[in-house]
């Protein structure tokens, strides 16, 4: 399987749009989404795409995967991360996480619901490290999340 990675256009809006709903409504189902499916296309099309900070994964010409990066105060984020369900445990999201790597210096954060099992075992696995848990009143969708950070010395050793 040949795996690209490269810059989300505006012309993938509608796609990531919809692998981002996929995901969150079939991998992440507790966690209800705090926005309509119009309000999501509107912020992807209208907001996140334009940013610039988004890498879309793409096999056989269809995008199966997003990430989505920023960088404030010193601190590299990766503000989103979904792969379309039926994508998953197939090395897309490690090569999304290497390829923030490249994008981001250390430290690098990100946040996942503490429910969200599998997602919290793929940045563990990874070298990401929890640092702070919250009770859902810093999110939309007010479930309980995990602060995770990585540190290059953090680096898993192969």
């Amino acid at each position: 399987m040949r795996v690209e990675l490269r810059p989300a256009t505006l012309d993938d809006a509608s796609v990531v749009a919809d692998v981002y709903l996929r995901s969150r409504k079939e991998l992440v189902a507790f966690a209800p989404l705090a926005r309509s499916d119009d309000d999501v296309r509107d912020y992807v099309g209208g907001r996140l795409i334009p940013l610039g900070q988004t890498t879309v994964a793409v096999v056989d010409g269809q995008v199966v995967g997003l990430m989505a990066v920023s960088r404030t105060d010193g601190v590299g984020w990766i503000e989103h991360l979904y792969l379309h369900p039926a994508w998953v445990r197939r090395g897309i999201g490690t090569r999304l996480l290497e390829q923030a790597r490249r994008q981001l210096s250390p430290p690098i954060r990100l946040y996942t619901f503490q429910d969200n099992h599998a997602a919290r075992a793929f940045y563990e696995r990874h070298g990401f490290v929890a640092i702070a848990y919250g009770d859902g009143s810093g999110n939309e969708e007010r479930c309980p999340d995990v602060l995770y950070e990585w540190r290059l010395e953090q680096a898993p050793r192969r």
